[in-house]
């Protein structure tokens, strides 16, 4: 019985230990990604009151949760019985990626408010924010599916080849930690600015070191949520064209000459270019049916 017993547990580690060794071979290729992911969902979780920030990202962050839930089963599913899906699914994530980047682009350069009119701050019930507040999370949370899917495909192409009681624990331990760590980060960053008041107030003594970094905390948010949303649009564009580049053979054969970086934006900026004015054409169509309906 006792030998049983160990013969178990030394089963039981030697899973784990092939869990890590596997886990670490599938963060290193992840690793990238989860910088994109980091960027466009900064960007996402950014642009709320002070005292609606957590409340904001926890409810993302549930929603990150929610959409591991549903994609992991799915994917080892389709993983084991209709490979082809996931490719199908994945250009279909890509396209909408590209087109999100596009439109930012697009209303960066040709904003839709009148450049020449002063902007007028609208009076907005508590409904009505907290409709917007919902649609904004509902928007972070559907960028978020998208590059989660990306994200587990690509960890489970990393232990393919190993059985699935390797692949289960360790493209789930990715998931778990790209979503702890994610929005770790960004909670961090959005913040800042309440972390600085902190360092502020903590004595009373002026122009203190703590008042210094407090103060630059506070100075540095507005810019550190600009840069990351650039940076976030340009992840948009590499993660969509890293769809198309490493899923399409003829594209990728058109790119490989020069870096692979450089080769994916290109591709995301192209995409994103064809996907907006099809996706805005569709938009005014429905809207012109639903008003006549």
């Amino acid at each position: 019985m006792a030998s049983g017993i160990f013969a178990l547990l030394d089963d039981i580690a030697a899973l784990m230990d092939d869990v890590a060794t596997m886990g670490k071979v599938a963060g290193k290729k992840t690793a990238g990604l989860l910088g994109d992911d980091l960027a466009v969902n900064a960007e996402k979780a950014s642009g709320f009151m002070s005292s609606r920030e957590i409340p904001v990202l926890w409810a993302i962050t549930k929603g990150s949760f929610l959409n591991k839930v549903i994609i992991l089963p799915i994917a080892f599913l389709l993983s084991a019985f209709v490979p082809t899906a996931i490719k199908v699914i994945l250009i279909i994530g890509g396209l909408y990626l590209a087109y999100e980047g596009a439109e930012k682009i697009y209303e960066y350069f040709f904003p839709h408010a009148n450049p020449h009119e002063k902007p007028k701050l609208e009076k907005l019930t508590k409904e009505e924010a907290l409709a917007r507040e919902k649609e904004k999370i509902k928007s972070a949370i559907i960028t978020d599916f998208i590059l989660s899917v990306e994200i587990i495909i690509i960890a489970l192409g990393a232990v393919s080849d190993e059985s699935l009681n390797i692949q289960i624990p360790v493209v789930t331990l990715i998931a778990v930690v790209a979503t702890v760590g994610v929005y770790g980060v960004v909670a961090l960053i959005v913040r800042m600015d309440e972390f600085g008041a902190r360092l502020i107030d903590l004595n009373e003594r002026d122009d203190s070191f703590s008042d210094k970094v407090g103060r630059f905390l506070i100075n540095a948010l507005p810019k550190v949520i600009k840069g990351l949303s650039i940076i976030g649009t340009i992840a948009l564009m590499l993660v969509s064209g890293g769809i198309f580049v490493h899923n399409i053979h003829f594209i990728h054969e058109l790119v490989h000459s020069i870096p692979s970086i450089l080769g994916e934006f290109l591709v995301g900026l192209i995409v994103g270019a064809l996907t907006l004015p099809i996706v805005n054409l569709l938009k005014k169509l429905w809207k012109s049916i639903f008003k006549k309906s």
